[in-house]
């Protein structure tokens, strides 16, 4: 085919900015810093208090090193100020005119998008992963309520790319999308991958001679190494990592190197110590903390709550940027299962209904490249399993929007203070 002709390993989507030297880096970056902090302070009124709280005026924040001197915004409390504040706690900096989308997200938590193409700034990532211009590409991210599939739909489009909207589930007809329109391109979870490659087969789909997929950018929750190889292996598909954010937009993507995840270079990466905030040392773990350039949403020092640790070796892709090495969980027990954030009090509520359950836990698995999660539950003497189960299963599916098999245990079994989700994953 055509398409095969196409180099899909060398070139940058943008050399001016992806390509630049440290010092010219720093030098952007503290003029565009300057900009939105003084931007922020004048329009955004939590900022403003926030900066107010500090003691702090935009002319105290003029170089990166300067932002150690205003808290962390953690991202766990945005729920909060939003109740407090409807509807996104006074970060919103613009008319609401200038917003063409809001979502939620669990929480709950609300988004607001731009107006300008790729707001989320995705498509450099995707170039980076090896889709090109002309590619049909599948998406199968949610499009209703969640931002993940408007991010990936607005970065593939702008860089050219024809978009199948998937969205979630619906996986032979899925499966008989990417055969009958021979796309070349897939965007969602590794596991859903996995998944619909498995349903291609059982529909009796050769995947080398009847589906024309050759790359992948997947994001939502780590993918094992050992799953990146198989499919390259197995079926010359090329799968890259992307790390983004429905609050921040694009962090950081894997280059066709593979070495670790690029810190998108329009905005601030900085790496603390989950409790002081100050800033490590290259190569220690910490808190992922970002500062985004945005007049409209501007999240500035805003602490993501994933863990990660960066390097500056250089990458022989020619992009100049630091590295994230790669995402170690969470700073508290809110965990990413199936692509959706779980929260403890989440947990919490799924059994608030339910006394005969006197303990409980979530636990996360690895089953394959698929996410498995089990509710396990320790009941009141004398309650018979049958129909709380089905109710427990249905209260999960209903909260927490994941399907979860639930489990009686043994008295005993769940500890005292044991954390409500026990993350058992393994990537490597």
């Amino acid at each position: 085919m055509v398409a095969e002709a196409i180099d899909r390993n060398s070139g940058l989507y943008d050399p001016e900015l992806e390509a630049m030297s440290a010092d010219r880096r720093r030098a952007y970056h503290a003029e565009r810093l300057r900009a939105v902090v003084k931007y922020a302070y004048d329009h955004s009124p939590h900022f403003r208090r926030r900066m107010e709280h500090a003691g702090l005026t935009p002319a105290a924040i003029t170089q990166i090193h300067d932002l150690a001197r205003l808290p962390v915004l953690k991202k766990s409390t945005l729920p909060q100020l939003q109740k407090q504040d409807p509807p996104f706690g006074g970060l919103l900096a613009a008319p609401l005119s200038e917003v063409s989308r809001i979502f939620q997200s669990p929480g709950p938590l609300y988004e607001p998008e731009g107006r300008r193409p790729d707001y989320w700034r995705m498509t450099r990532a995707f170039y980076a992963g090896g889709f090109r211009p002309g590619d049909l590409v599948q998406v199968t991210f949610a499009y209703h309520l969640s931002p993940g599939g408007w991010m990936c739909d607005g970065g593939l489009r702008a860089l050219g790319c024809v978009v199948v909207p998937g969205g979630v589930g619906n996986t032979e007809l899925q499966a008989q999308c990417l055969r009958d329109l021979r796309v070349m391109g897939y965007v969602g979870t590794a596991a859903f991958l996995s998944t619909l490659i498995t349903k291609a087969e059982e529909m009796g789909c050769n995947v080398l001679e009847d589906l024309c997929l050759r790359v992948a950018s997947v994001s939502g929750a780590m993918m094992a190494e050992s799953m990146r190889h198989m499919m390259a292996d197995r079926y010359r598909l090329t799968i890259r990592q992307i790390y983004a954010i429905g609050d921040l937009g694009l962090v950081g993507y894997e280059c066709q190197k593979a070495s670790g995840m690029h810190i998108a270079d329009d905005l601030i990466l900085q790496i603390v110590d989950p409790q002081s905030g100050i800033e490590l040392e290259i190569g220690q773990p910490g808190e992922v903390v970002v500062t985004v350039f945005d007049h409209l949403y501007p999240l500035i020092r805003f602490g993501t709550g994933d863990l990660s640790a960066v390097t500056t070796e250089p990458c022989r892709c020619g992009r100049t940027s630091a590295r994230l090495t790669r995402i170690m969980g969470r700073v508290d027990e809110v965990t990413k299962i199936k692509g959706m954030f779980v929260h403890p009090r989440q947990v919490d509520e799924v059994v608030a209904a339910f006394p005969e359950v006197l303990r409980y836990q979530v636990v996360v698995r690895l089953k394959g490249h698929d996410d498995q999660m089990a509710y396990l539950v320790e009941l009141a003497s004398g309650v018979k399993p049958e129909p709380l189960l089905t109710k427990l299963r249905d209260k999960t599916r209903e909260l927490l929007k994941i399907t979860a098999n639930v489990e009686v245990v043994p008295p005993g079994t769940i500890v005292e203070g044991a954390k409500k989700i026990l993350d058992e994953r393994r990537w490597d």
